[in-house]
């Protein structure tokens, strides 16, 4: 069955982005449709109805997005083939007959990017526009609140960043700035959103920040790559995502992570949040 005209199609929403933007929209009095793969999870929201679909299968994203012209495009899950499920989705979104998608990309994607990942989001955006879809892609840096889970047990953040920068930015912004496009998609169509925290720091400097945050000791250890490699083995995960999380490191060392935008300010009329407010949001109690 088609949504009603003006519901927003919404993916990701069991998530801590999706489920962040579905509670902007919810608050501002949208009406949207929840595409999630397993129902049972989808945030319980006024406004809203929930269709089931995996972006593997194209048949029934096209039967979840019929009748949206909006739709919220959370990045898939890692994964080797996630540019096939990506393209697999917006197939199904031009067929659905979606007129607006609004895609999750990431900082400095490009087709020789150092991060793997970032060059999956270059070609999702690629035949984005090939299948001349309109669009709004928001470039996020890293999650400046997953600052904290770097460290190891032992306090210290490994990698072989160097002394580059990255300018990481808070969820809450991104949500912000996704909603704010979503509820007017016109005034953000073909634009492509570059989203930064207020700072571009290195490991080091943010090592020191988490410490005086938090009172947990945190340090870097600069390591070559072959060293980051070896660090990572014990986790037995595959060469493909090992890759992935030790290229996280070598862009910041590139400096295709550095850069410091205003686009957060501008589009949500506040300034981007920096880390030690988000690590006091963060101790906060849930409500």
């Amino acid at each position: 069955m088609a949504a009603p005209q003006g519901t927003i199609a919404v993916t990701g929403s069991t998530g801590r982005l999706g489920g962040r933007v579905a509670r902007r929209l919810a608050a501002a009095g949208a009406a949207q449709t929840l595409v999630v793969r397993d129902p049972s999870r989808a945030p319980a929201l006024p406004g809203t109805r929930v269709a089931t679909a995996t972006y593997g299968d194209g048949e029934a994203v096209r039967a979840a997005l019929a009748g949206h012209r909006v739709v919220l495009f959370v990045s898939a899950s890692e994964d080797p083939d996630r540019v096939g499920e990506h393209r697999t989705f917006v197939d199904a979104a031009v067929a659905a007959g979606v007129e607006h998608l609004v895609y999750v990309s990431f900082f400095g994607a490009a087709p020789d990017a150092t991060f793997t990942h970032a060059r999956d989001h270059w070609h999702t955006e690629e035949h984005v526009r090939g299948r001349g879809l309109g669009f709004t892609f928001l470039r996020d840096n890293l999650y400046l609140d997953f600052l904290p889970l770097l460290a190891g047990e032992d306090g210290v953040i490994r990698g072989p960043a160097g002394d580059g920068r990255f300018a990481p930015v808070a969820l809450d912004d991104i949500a912000d700035v996704a909603a704010s496009v979503l509820l007017d998609p016109a005034a953000h169509a073909g634009r492509t959103y570059d989203l930064t925290g207020p700072q571009a720091l290195t490991l080091t400097e943010a090592a020191t920040r988490l410490t005086a945050a938090t009172g947990r000791a945190v340090t870097f250890h600069d390591e070559t790559v072959e060293e980051a490699f070896a660090s990572r083995a014990p986790y037995a995960a595959p060469e493909w995502l090992v890759e992935a999380w030790v290229s996280t490191y070598t862009a910041i060392a590139a400096g295709e992570l550095d850069g410091v935008t205003d686009d957060v300010e501008r589009l949500t009329g506040h300034p981007a949040t920096g880390l030690e407010e988000v690590l006091s949001r963060a101790e906060q109690p849930a409500p």
